[in-house]
Formats: C-alpha cells, sequence, structure tokens
C-alpha cells in the first residue's frame, strides 16, 4: 500500500521508529482488514494550531483534536463530498495527527508516544473504512478492531 507521510509540525521529533509505527500500523490494518493493498493513504502529521483549523472548518468544533479522518470513497451524507479527480481514484484517505497533542495524551494516558500514535493512527484507519463511534456498540467494535491491529504490531498497553 502507498502510504505518504507529511511532518508538517516542529514541536515533536518524527523519528525513524515514529515512521516505521505508522508504516507498520497501516499495513497490518490493509492486511487485515483485506482492503486493495493498491489504494493511496496520506498521514500528515501536525500541531495543534493546524488540528485546530481542520476541526474548525470541517467539522466546526473550534479546538484541537488528536485525529481527523478524511475518507474519498465516504458514502455518508454528513460527511465532506470529495469531487475526485482521476488522478485520485485510488487514494483512500487522509489521517491528520496532532503529534503535539499524542504527546500530550501518552503522558495522560502513562504510556509511550509510540504507542498513542499507534493508536491514532489505526482510529483514523478504521474512521477510513467507515467505521465510527456515535453509539455504544459501534465504539465497542472499533475499539476492538484497533486493539486488535496494536496487538498484532506489539503496542500492547
Amino acid at each position: 500500500m502507498p502510504i505518504s507521510i507529511s511532518n508538517r509540525q516542529d514541536k515533536v521529533c518524527l523519528s525513524p521508529e515514529l515512521e516505521n509505527i505508522i508504516n507498520r500500523v497501516l499495513n497490518t490494518g490493509i492486511e487485515e482488514e483485506q482492503v486493495d493493498p493498491q489504494l493511496e493513504v496520506s498521514v500528515a502529521l501536525v500541531d495543534d494550531e493546524t488540528i485546530r483549523e481542520l476541526n474548525r472548518d470541517y467539522r466546526n468544533v473550534d479546538r484541537p483534536t488528536d485525529v481527523l479522518s478524511f475518507a474519498y470513497r465516504e458514502d455518508d451524507p454528513d460527511e465532506p463530498d470529495y469531487d475526485i479527480d482521476p488522478s485520485e481514484e485510488d487514494v483512500l484517505g487522509d489521517i491528520i495527527i496532532s503529534l503535539e497533542r499524542a504527546k500530550v495524551q501518552a503522558e495522560e494516558y502513562g504510556h509511550s508516544l509510540e504507542r498513542e500514535l499507534g493508536f491514532l493512527v489505526a482510529h483514523g484507519f478504521y474512521h477510513l473504512l467507515g467505521y465510527d463511534h456515535l453509539e455504544p456498540e459501534e465504539e465497542a467494535l472499533m475499539e476492538d478492531k484497533v486493539e486488535g491491529i496494536l496487538a498484532l504490531v506489539g503496542l500492547v498497553r
């Protein structure tokens, strides 16, 4: 699967280990969910201010969040509708993660930044596949799937 990672922040060092986690989590998710391996996923690592602006502009929530997902193949009428350029037909979607927020949350939850980043990548990936967590049953299913991927890549609590 083509995975593009862009670091658009300078508050937290993006080490080769963190890049490796992003790739391992996404490749494991693709394999486990039997997603077309030709579909591209982009991951942008940003700071709190950038993700706050995106959250405000696309979700009408004017505060930072940890992860946003923009699925190019979304069937949900509440999600943004994209005019997909023919050159982007092989794109699953974009995952935007505040690496600044991930670092804070890792400290709050008492686990590593690697674990938190892996969680956010897996969480964002499942949103790209159409999973959500608005209802308790959906939340439980999505959490099980995310934790399953994290276990497979060795990022357990």
